[in-house]
C-alpha cells in the first residue's frame, strides 16, 4: 500500500485553509471529503490523520529505494538465465562423448592463463556447462577462469563476481555503495512493512458514495483513478510485499547480523552437523566460498585432524564428494593452510538438495556433512523464505509470480508520486494535517515504535523524522493555531 495518501493534506489548519486553484482541474483541499472516499467522520478522526501522516513520511522516504529494489530484484529472479545467455561463450560448451579431464588438469590450465593461487573450483552443473576455477592473484584480487572440461581449453575469464547479475545483486542490496547505504536495506524494509500496515488502515473505510472498496473509478487523467488503482493493487499485493520486505531483512547489516548470531547460537539455526566434536577454525564459510546459504554463512570451517605426507588432492576429493552424492554444480573451496579442509557446498533451487561437506585434506574423511534436513526449525524456515524471495523454490511459477509482485511495487511507487503531484498544494510539500488532539499522534507513534524496537535502525530513522517534523512542521503549525 505504498504511499496511498501521499499528499492529500497540508500543514495548514483545516478551519482556515482555503483550497488554491489548480490549473489541472483538481482543487487542493486537504482531502477530508475524498481521502479514501470516507468523509467527515474518518477524515476528521485524529487517529486516522495521525496514521495518514506517518504513511506520508514513510512513503516520502522509501519510494525511490523501493523502485530500485523492485527493478533489480525483478531482474535477479532470472539471474541464471541472463548470465548463461550473456556469457554463453564462457559458461556453455558443446557436450562430448569423451570423459571430462581431471580437475587437477583443468586447474593447471587455468593457472597457466591467470597466474596466482587457485582457491575455489565450481563443477559443471550439466554436460553443457564449463568448469569455473577461481584464482587469487598476487594482489589478492579474484578471477573466475572458465575451462572446457572435455579438452581443457581456457574459454576466458571474468573478475570474480564480475557478471552483470552480480552487479545487479549488489545494487539490489545497496552493497555497491558501501556499508552505510547497505544499512538502508533494514530501514527500507522496516518502513515498507509500516507502509503496508498503515495503508490497509487508510484503505479500510467504505467509500461514502456506496461503491465497492475494490472499484477503480475515473480515468487515468484523474487522480481518483490513480488512488483507486493504487489502493486495489496494494490490497492484493500487500501480503506479498510484506513477505518480500520481511524476508529481505536477513541480509541487512544490523538486524540480519544479530538475527544470524541468535539463530546460530541455539539449536534453532546451525545444522546439527556443525555441533560435532571436531576442531573448528575462525574462518566463516562465507569467506571461503564467497556465497553460501544464510544459515551457514557464519558457520566456521573445521580443521583437518589427520596427518599424512601430503593432501589427497582435488581429484580424489571430488571423487569422494561425488560418491557421497553431492549434486553436480557444487563448489569446492580448496584448503587454506596446513589445517585447512576441502569444503564442498551447493545451494540449488531445490532446498532438499542443499548440502555442505568438509573433508580432512589428508585422509579424505568427512568431518562435517550437513544438509537442509539437518537445519533447526528457524534455519529451515528462513532458508525456505529466502529461496521463495529469490524465485527459486517453485521454478518458473515462483519467478513469474515474484516478477508480478515487483511490477506491482513499481506501479505503487509511481502512482503514489502521481497522486502526490496532482494533489500537492502549489509551493508546499503536502504534509497531511495534524490532528487537533495531539494525543492521537503520540498514540500512533507509540504503536509504530514497536517496529522501531524490533528493527533498531528503523527506530533511529523514526526518531530523526520525529525531530525534523517537530522542528519544521509541528512547531510552526502549533504557533499558527495559537496566534
Amino acid at each position: 500500500m505504498t504511499g496511498i495518501y501521499l499528499a492529500q493534506g497540508t500543514i495548514m489548519p483545516t478551519s482556515s485553509y482555503t483550497a488554491p486553484h489548480r490549473s489541472d482541474g483538481h482543487n487542493g483541499h486537504n482531502g477530508a471529503n475524498d481521502a479514501s472516499g470516507a468523509s467527515g467522520a474518518k477524515g476528521a478522526n485524529g487517529f486516522y490523520r495521525a496514521v495518514w501522516r506517518w504513511h506520508f513520511y514513510a512513503g516520502l522516504f522509501v519510494l525511490p529505494f523501493i523502485v530500485l529494489m523492485a527493478l533489480t530484484g525483478g531482474a535477479f529472479l532470472f539471474h541464471h538465465e541472463i548470465d548463461n545467455y550473456v556469457y554463453s561463450d564462457l559458461k556453455q560448451v558443446n557436450p562430448s562423448s569423451a570423459a571430462p579431464l581431471p580437475y587437477s588438469t583443468q586447474i593447471s590450465n587455468a593457472l597457466a592463463h591467470q597466474h596466482g593461487k587457485a582457491v575455489k573450483l565450481t563443477t559443471p552443473s550439466s554436460p553443457t556447462g564449463s568448469t569455473e576455477v577461481t584464482i587469487a592473484d598476487a594482489s589478492g584480487a579474484r578471477h573466475a577462469v572458465y575451462v572446457n572440461p572435455y579438452n581443457g581449453q581456457v574459454l576466458g575469464e571474468l573478475m570474480d563476481r564480475g557478471t552483470i547479475m552480480w552487479t545487479v545483486r549488489h545494487l539490489h542490496s545497496l552493497a555497491e555503495f558501501g556499508t552505510f547505504p547497505n544499512a538502508l536495506i533494514e530501514i527500507v524494509g522496516g518502513w515498507t512493512i509500516l507502509l503496508v500496515l498503515t495503508g490497509i488502515y487508510l484503505w479500510w473505510p467504505k467509500p461514502k458514495d456506496g461503491s465497492s472498496r475494490l472499484a477503480i473509478r475515473g480515468k487515468p487523467a484523474n487522480r481518483r483513478w490513480w488512488r483507486d488503482s493504487h489502493a486495489v493493487i496494494g490490497l492484493f499485493a500487500g501480503f506479498f510485499i510484506l513477505f518480500l520486505a520481511t524476508t529481505g531483512m536477513p541480509w541487512s547489516v544490523f538486524w540480519g547480523k544479530y538475527a544470524n548470531q541468535f539463530a546460530n547460537g541455539t539449536p534453532t539455526g546451525y545444522p546439527s552437523g556443525v555441533r560435532v566434536n571436531v576442531p573448528l577454525s575462525t574462518i566463516p564459510m562465507i569467506d571461503a566460498f564467497g556465497h553460501t546459504g544464510w544459515t551457514t554463512e557464519n558457520a566456521p570451517l573445521p580443521q583437518s585432524v589427520d596427518t599424512a605426507p601430503r593432501a589427497i588432492g582435488i581429484d580424489k576429493a571430488t571423487n569422494i564428494f561425488n560418491d557421497l552424492g553431492m549434486t553436480p554444480g557444487y563448489a569446492v573451496s580448496l584448503p587454506i593452510g596446513d589445517r585447512g579442509v576441502y569444503s564442498a557446498s551447493i545451494y540449488p533451487n531445490d532446498l532438499s538438495l542443499q548440502r555442505v561437506i568438509h573433508l580432512d585434506q589428508y585422509s579424505g574423511k568427512p568431518l562435517i556433512d550437513m544438509s537442509y534436513a539437518d537445519y533447526g526449525p528457524l534455519g529451515r524456515g528462513l532458508e525456505w523464505a529466502i529461496n521463495v524471495h529469490m524465485g527459486q523454490e517453485y521454478g518458473l511459477a515462483n519467478q513469474l509470480f515474484m516478477l508480478v509482485v515487483c511490477a506491482a511495487l513499481v506501479f505503487m511507487a509511481v502512482s503514489a508520486g502521481i497522486m502526490w503531484w496532482k494533489r500537492r498544494p502549489s509551493g508546499q510539500l503536502g504534509v497531511p494535517p495534524l490532528p487537533r488532539d495531539m494525543r492521537k499522534v503520540y498514540g500512533v507513534t507509540a504503536i509504530l515504535a514497536i517496529g522501531g524496537i524490533i528493527f533498531p535502525l528503523v527506530g533511529l530513522s523514526m526518531i530523526l523524522i520525529l525531530v525534523l517534523d517537530l522542528l519544521l512542521v509541528v512547531r510552526p503549525r502549533l504557533q499558527l493555531r495559537n496566534a
